[in-house]
């Protein structure tokens, strides 16, 4: 046995030559990184965000670079009827991979969490997921085949301080990822979700900032350093691919052993 794998072999594997990703939360970030390594494998990638530009952009020239075409749809995923009009539109492009990355956060303690804060996680967490998954995943399975990708959370396993709705909706997300796996594998879709540990992005500035909540987010983590988008992106990348055929309803932990202690 050789020590390495032939390249045709790992791009029949892993390329997604002529194939079309959507990833939502495209503008930045995991989604930036996502949309990036799709790219890079082969796939046109149609990016949608709340404020992701018509012209040129980061995540624009990331896959253009890459011979890749990019189209930008910006949507606003607190706000139903958007919603419902992006899921009909994508829904007759012919879409081969889902990933469902675009997210938000609200941090304040339970006994003051309000009712607009937690409706408004949820709208963008949870039900754009389901919506968008429900009408691609109707178009994809009439068509026998495809993969949706949803970001699920570390805290679809455990509970958070001060993230009541982040908290709800992750976990909603986590068993609706294995509610579509269960209804579409036999029909050749794939559903699974990465389970994103602590990340270097905007969303965890704050912690970032804050020295000794940081520090004991790092004493917990056996890889001892925080996750960089392109670590999230890997993985979104294995589960779109060939590789992945076999795998249905997984939450995929991507959180530097955290999990493990």
């Amino acid at each position: 046995m050789t020590d390495t794998l032939p390249t045709a072999y790992t791009h029949e594997l892993f390329g997604l030559d002529g194939q079309l990703a959507v990833v939502t939360g495209a503008s930045q970030g995991i989604g930036l990184a996502i949309a990036e390594a799709l790219a890079a494998a082969g796939a046109d990638i149609i990016g949608v965000s709340y404020d992701i530009p018509a012209g040129e952009s980061a995540v624009r020239t990331a896959v253009e670079d890459r011979g890749r075409t990019f189209t930008p749809i910006r949507a606003d995923f607190a706000d139903r009827a958007a919603v419902t009009a992006l899921a009909a539109d994508l829904a007759g492009r012919e879409v081969d991979i889902l990933v469902n990355n675009g997210g938000t956060i609200r941090r304040t303690p339970a006994a003051v969490h309000s009712d607009e804060d937690f409706d408004h996680v949820m709208d963008v967490n949870l039900r754009t997921t389901f919506v968008l998954s429900r009408e691609i995943g109707r178009a994809m399975v009439e068509r026998g085949h495809g993969k949706i990708v949803n970001t699920a959370s570390l805290l679809s396993f455990q509970g958070g301080i001060n993230v009541p709705g982040y908290t709800s909706s992750k976990s909603a997300v986590a068993g609706l990822t294995k509610a579509l796996a269960n209804e579409w594998a036999a029909k050749g879709v794939n559903v699974n979700a990465v389970a994103p540990g602590y990340v270097a992005t905007a969303n965890t500035k704050d912690l970032r900032q804050d020295t000794d909540r940081s520090q004991e987010i790092l004493d917990r983590i056996p890889a001892g350093r925080w996750a960089e988008a392109s670590d999230i992106a890997g993985a979104v990348l294995f589960l779109c691919s060939r590789a992945a055929d076999y795998i249905h309803g997984a939450v995929l932990p991507v959180d530097g052993g955290w999990l493990a202690r």
